[in-house]
């Protein structure tokens, strides 16, 4: 059997969307590791969507887990957003708090650390509106496809962004460059890649199941990057890391890059 196949049953049986969010993203004003790494890359996303002016008429954004903190900056810098999940489960809980349901994840002290970034805390309600008028799609995405959105068509966007994605799908570093060709796919010339990835990993844990991670090193994903037709604009990272009963792993990387003018796929 395919390997990348059995792999996306195995997320699909185990992985529970509900139990990630709660260990991974319940966010307060303590000092933990969590935070700190979430705030890393809140304020990251800051400068990069509203210092840098990276901006636009669509973002697609490619995730193999049912976040939205990084997009709480990109709804003011791209007047559509286009969510793709790698899990139909993960699909269904973004829908629950795009639709406001009862049981959705609790985003709102996450929102309100954006708004103060942005100058404006108590804006907090108005950001999670604003987010939800700019999400036009959700829909399941396959990056180890070649076609990764194998049931819509979508034009070219202006900003792909992934966050702990590939590293959680792919099981060897071919399927990885590979996975990294077909989403630059949906990219126009010209246009932003933002990614951040879990380094050096080799496991994450949800619940009570354990889940493997690509190991990967930031001269590999450099040149992967490179490999698929980008020129790397930012590359930072921090060693702050999860505990270790939560993931294994090293580092953490924000990489900002842009898709070579000249390189159609």
């Amino acid at each position: 059997m395919d390997q990348s196949r059995t792999k996306k049953e195995a997320l699909e049986k185990l992985f529970d969307p509900k139990e990630f969010l709660k260990m991974y993203y319940s966010f307060d004003s303590t000092s933990s590791e969590k935070n700190d790494i979430l705030m890393f890359l809140l304020r990251n996303f800051f400068k990069t969507f509203i210092l840098d002016g990276v901006k636009g008429n669509t973002l697609i954004h490619i995730g193999a887990v049912p976040s939205i903190f990084e997009l709480l900056s990109a709804c003011e810098s791209f007047k559509e957003i286009v969510i793709t999940n790698y899990m139909d489960r993960n699909c269904q809980e973004l829908q629950k708090w795009l639709k406001k349901e009862p049981g959705a994840f609790n985003w709102t002290p996450v929102v309100k650390y954006v708004c103060e970034l942005e100058g404006d805390r108590n804006k907090w309600a108005e950001k999670e509106e604003k987010l939800r008028r700019t999400v036009k799609q959700v829909l399941e995405c396959d990056v180890t496809k070649f076609n990764p959105l194998t049931f819509a068509s979508l034009p070219p966007a202006d900003c792909l962004l992934m966050c702990h994605c590939l590293v959680g799908i792919c099981n060897d570093l071919s399927t990885y460059r590979a996975a990294l060709k077909n989403v630059s796919s949906l990219l126009k010339p010209g246009g932003h890649l933002l990614m951040v990835t879990t380094m050096k990993c080799s496991h994450f844990v949800v619940g009570q199941h354990k889940f493997p991670c690509l190991f990967l090193e930031k001269e590999v994903l450099e040149e992967a990057v490179k490999e698929a037709g980008y020129d790397i604009l930012k590359f930072e990272v921090t060693p702050i890391c999860y505990p270790d009963s939560l993931v294994e792993h090293e580092e953490i990387s924000y990489l900002v890059a842009s898709k070579g003018k000249g390189k159609e796929d």
